[in-house]
């Protein structure tokens, strides 16, 4: 004996997409959107800076989950920033088909400027080369960082007022001078202080893994951005759903309204 559920199934929603003209993977707003790319890079380093510094301290468990917030976040708001981008431009690409079939014209750039798939990651990896470059050269030239600078153990310490051995062990005592590295690596640590506080600053293996592969997490934002870019076309889509859900709904009330206006009427009789 069969049971029957109460269960309604509503009609699957048919996608109604509107075909647009693909343009050219950099246009002439590419530099524009690239500084723009840079310009938010700067500002969300600086945000996660101060956000991780009061991270980095704590219980194990509670860094690893703020921190892990940080990265999500940030990389949210490159994704959602490439999606309104690829957004509009798909709008441009659809405006430029409907010309095209009213055999209207437009121009070359006006055609380079539309939705193209590849068209976030070259204004990501544009806007992230000036980090990218300093990534890369703290990744070819990094290694462990064994001691620092300036510090001798405790028990070697008399030995300095040894004259044959003293003009030796002084130069542990004098602190180096930053290099090129050294200001690379504070920068770039800076930009990636999330993944620091991941693994700890204080291990030193996990720091030069990270250092080796920094260049590959400073692109995730433009990563991001290039994948949100292509969501653009679903966004598209999802609007035009909307519309034409809401148009349907439209029709479908107006039509009972003028059935039931239309409806048959029964007379009255007239009563003598």
């Amino acid at each position: 004996m069969k049971i029957k559920t109460g269960a309604v199934n509503k009609p699957s929603v048919k996608e109604v997409k509107k075909p647009f003209i693909t343009g050219s993977a950099v246009d002439e707003n590419t530099l524009k959107s690239s500084l723009f790319f840079f310009g938010t890079l700067l500002v969300v380093f600086f945000i996660s800076f101060i956000a991780c510094a009061s991270a980095s301290v704590g219980g194990v468990l509670l860094r690893i989950i703020l921190n892990l917030a940080v990265i999500a976040v940030a990389l949210m708001v490159f994704f959602n920033n490439g999606s309104r981008h690829g957004a509009d431009a798909v709008a441009r690409g659809e405006i430029l088909y409907q010309k095209k079939e009213k055999g209207q014209t437009f121009s070359e750039s006006e055609k380079k400027i539309c939705y193209h798939a590849g068209k976030g990651f070259v204004t990501g990896m544009i806007g992230t080369i000036p980090f990218l470059v300093l990534a890369i050269i703290l990744a070819a030239s990094t290694s462990i960082q064994m001691t620092e600078s300036g510090t001798l153990p405790s028990w070697m310490q008399t030995y300095t007022r040894r004259s044959d051995i003293g003009n030796a062990l002084i130069n542990y005592t004098q602190p180096e001078g930053m290099g090129v590295i050294d200001y690379c690596r504070a920068f770039v640590r800076i930009c990636i202080i999330p993944f620091v506080n991941l693994f700890g600053s204080s291990d030193k293996t996990a720091m030069y893994i990270l250092e080796r592969i920094s260049p590959v997490v400073l692109v995730l934002p433009a990563v991001s951005y290039g994948f949100g870019y292509m969501a653009g076309r679903n966004i598209r889509t999802k609007i035009h759903t909307a519309i034409s859900e809401n148009n349907n709904r439209r029709l479908k009330k107006e039509r009972k309204r003028k059935a039931k206006n239309n409806g048959p009427k029964r007379e009255t009789e007239q009563l003598n």
